[in-house]
């Protein structure tokens, strides 16, 4: 014996509830763009470090300005010659602004008045904002007083804006301090 299956069985009202996905999507739209990071991005050229080659060098290595980006400090190096200055942090904050007036007493010197290079060498943990901080630093002279040119945009002038970057070398620690050949003030 055959059953037979009622008219109603075989004719399914199918009907879609979107209802608790539009809420979702009512929530969830407003809360990604209010989260949403909008940033200028801008370009800035850097120099990577050449490979090793088999070209001679001169007797007398030319000047190479370098800044190291430790952990309490920067130190403000001549790669041949050593240690120039050294800014310890004040209140947990690196001194940019004495890195930037430092930097333009070094500019000023006849050996450095030509040279547009500096390398920048930091620690692992460097965070990238004080990078960015200390790259401003190195590139761009800091005026206390702002200059407007006929638009109204600041003036500003150049330190070393072609910049090099690489890992800072180990520090050698003695008493909390890295070692140093020689300290010239």
């Amino acid at each position: 014996m055959r059953r037979r299956k009622s008219k109603k069985s075989r004719e399914m009202n199918a009907e879609l509830n979107i209802t608790a996905f539009m809420n979702l999507m009512v929530v969830l739209v407003p809360f990604l763009l209010i989260t949403a990071v909008f940033s200028q991005v801008s370009i800035l050229k850097i120099n990577l470090p050449a490979g090793a080659s088999d070209v001679k060098t001169p007797e007398k290595p030319p000047k190479a300005l370098e800044v190291v980006i430790r952990q309490n400090y920067f130190d403000v190096q001549e790669r041949n010659t050593g240690l120039l200055k050294r800014i310890k942090k004040i209140d947990n904050q690196y001194d940019f602004t004495l890195l930037n007036t430092f930097l333009q007493q070094v500019k000023s010197h006849p050996e450095f008045s030509i040279d547009t290079g500096v390398t920048l060498l930091m620690e692992m943990d460097t965070e990238y904002d004080v990078l960015v901080q200390t790259m401003d630093a190195v590139r761009l002279i800091v005026l206390e007083e702002r200059e407007l040119d006929e638009q109204g945009n600041v003036i500003q002038g150049e330190l070393f804006p072609n910049i090099s970057m690489g890992d800072a070398p180990v520090a050698l620690v003695t008493t909390g301090e890295t070692k140093s050949s020689e300290v010239r003030k």
